[in-house]
């Protein structure tokens, strides 16, 4: 071998070394956005996330609306009186005992809360077809049966009832009764997304 056949030979490993190096260099500044795609934004990432609710700063008998994946989040402070209009509108119910409803098992309750109590977590989405129902908690409205009427929601799309357990009444568009997300309440922090 002469010389310089070991000086191309050197040279030669040299630029296969440099390409490899640089090839390397490439494929992983391709791979890097292709791998982190796979992974959710920080947007998604916080659509998902537990929502949190210091609900002492709600009046009895309010509403405050958070959103959760994207869905409007209900809780309502209810009133002795609003929890004592649940017994009264059973019999009017498509599900009064929640047995074909989305909602935690610890909800299956007539008052569809936690622990039986009285703070109402829902989602804000008709079962018909996805509307907003509205808060319609005053008793007797002249325009949503009167009498019959303890408060709840409707909604103004196609006329669907709910009480304020969110359960739906009878002969309405909307099937079943307003969904329950998963919550927790700690003293007064509500988490929604965390059981």
């Amino acid at each position: 071998m002469s010389h310089a056949e070991g000086v191309d030979l050197k040279r030669r490993r040299v630029l296969i070394a440099s390409t490899a190096a640089m090839g390397a260099v490439g494929v992983a500044a391709v791979a890097t956005p292709f791998v982190r795609s796979w992974f959710p934004s920080a947007k998604a990432e916080a659509a998902g996330a537990p929502v949190t609710q210091d609900i002492s700063r709600i009046d009895d008998g309010q509403m405050v609306v958070v959103k959760y994946r994207g869905k409007p989040i209900y809780i309502v402070k209810r009133t002795k009186e609003m929890m004592d209009g649940l017994t009264k509108v059973e019999s009017s119910l498509v599900d009064p005992n929640s047995e074909s409803s989305l909602q935690p098992e610890y909800c299956k309750n007539q008052s569809r809360s936690k622990d039986n109590s009285e703070v109402l977590v829902c989602e804000g989405v008709c079962t018909h077809l996805g509307c907003a129902p509205t808060f319609r908690p005053e008793v007797g409205a002249a325009d949503l049966g009167g009498n019959s009427w303890f408060g709840g929601f409707f909604c103004p799309c196609h006329g669907s009832k709910y009480d304020l357990a969110g359960r739906v009444f009878t002969s309405m568009p909307a099937p079943r009764n307003l969904p329950i997300p998963e919550y927790n309440l700690s003293g007064t922090i509500l988490t929604v997304g965390v059981a």
